[in-house]
């Protein structure tokens, strides 16, 4: 009975640890497999179960309820995304229910609704049950109004010159999605509009050579992109896999023993051995790799340091660690083009979302709709200055 009540004591110590992690979705998680643990521990003394189980039960109520109010706001972002969405489907319906007699009237109507494209890939996702359905609205409305843009052109007197302005919004869609990592859906619109390349005839013959590179480096650079993600698994990247399961066994088996400065080392040498290992099978890239920084964040969060060093000391030593590899130069230098690829992604949605906050003024429940926009405004800014401070610390390691 004395063993099962120190048992018990543990796992009520440790579900109230749970109570301070940030990760609601890990402790909730967490919390499951002490519940587990708890219905495997047998009887304690008489005097103490209630007590136990009270004091189990409470940190258990308050982790529920965090976690219950973590899907609630999801659940409310995805409502005021459907609202959002909606806003811009009716906009989008606004401009493509109206004949236009220039063809300055459609390429101005044609930039408004490629705006209100970029627009609509700022904005995250709208409830499940919604989601597809508000899609599909808006890409309906979208197509229409290009079926009926290439209509007009089709009847129009210089022939060659309509079907160039086609191919350019062409151009201009296919630029405008390859960046994207959606494979299966952006992968069916390229193919759409490869078709409907096809369906277009000739183009003046000084243009043809330069519209036809343009929408085939769009193109390829989206294929291409996909090829690389989904690249061949080879049995280097087998071997790869089981050396960097080995270290995160080391480190499930490390305790920290209280000297910092030890400590660190200790956990720089995981980070170097773990850089200097290659590429794993890409199926289990992203799974083996979120193990390791799990288990070492872990441990970097129980060094006595503030929290704020803490993060540069983890970002510092993945500097190092990559600094002190084969071809470290390189993949520093990757590492500050892939940041600063995404700080002028950032900056341009960010440009976006500014331009365009008066969209909303005139939608319904407009102050909420705003609001909305003005909270992903800043953070936005947030993760502009995270990124700023990256490329600084990289370029002060290159300086070094």
């Amino acid at each position: 009975l004395k063993k099962n009540l120190d048992l018990k004591l543990t796992l009520c110590e440790k579900a109230e640890e749970l109570l301070v992690e940030q990760n609601i979705i890990k402790a909730f998680n967490s919390l499951q497999k002490l519940h587990d643990q708890w219905r495997e521990v047998g009887p304690v003394p008489q005097e103490k179960k209630e007590e136990l189980w009270e004091r189990f039960k409470a940190a258990t109520g308050i982790i529920n309820k965090k976690h219950q109010d973590y899907y609630e706001e999801r659940k409310l972002e995805n409502k005021k995304n459907l609202e959002a969405k909606t806003s811009l489907c009716l906009k989008a319906e606004e401009i493509a229910g109206k004949n236009y007699k220039s063809p300055g009237e459609w390429n101005e109507k044609s930039d408004e609704l490629i705006e209100l494209q970029k627009m609509w890939r700022t904005i995250g996702f709208a409830p499940k049950k919604d989601n597809s359905r508000i899609y599909d609205r808006f890409r309906t409305v979208c197509d229409q109004f290009f079926n009926n843009k290439r209509e007009y052109y089709s009847h129009a007197k210089e022939v060659q010159n309509n079907n160039l302005h086609l191919k350019t919004d062409l151009c201009i869609q296919a630029e405008a999605m390859k960046d994207s990592t959606e494979w299966k859906k952006t992968t069916q619109e390229f193919i759409k509009i490869q078709g409907d390349w096809k369906k277009i005839g000739p183009v003046p013959r000084k243009y043809s050579d330069a519209i036809w590179k343009r929408f085939r480096v769009a193109c390829d650079h989206f294929f291409d992109s996909k090829s690389k993600f989904f690249s061949h698994i080879n049995e280097e990247h087998v071997e790869n896999l089981q050396k960097k399961q080995a270290i995160i066994d080391q480190i499930n088996n490390f305790n920290l023993s209280g000297n910092t400065e030890n400590d660190l080392n200790v956990l720089k040498d995981f980070q170097r051995h773990w850089t200097e290992i290659g590429h794993v099978p890409f199926k289990e890239k992203d799974q083996i790799q979120n193990d390791f920084r799990i288990k070492i964040n872990q441990l970097f969060d129980k060094l006595h340091v503030d929290n704020k060093h803490r993060e540069i000391l983890k970002y510092k030593n993945k500097l190092e660690n990559i600094h002190d590899t084969n071809s470290g130069d390189r993949k520093i230098l990757y590492e500050r083009d892939k940041f600063v690829q995404k700080l002028k992604k950032l900056e341009t949605d960010l440009n976006l979302l500014e331009n365009n906050i008066g969209f909303f003024s005139n939608s319904k429940n407009a102050e909420g709709l705003i609001r909305d926009v003005n909270n992903k405004i800043e953070r936005n800014k947030r993760q502009i200055e995270v990124l700023k401070q990256k490329i600084r610390m990289i370029d002060q390691i290159e300086e070094e």
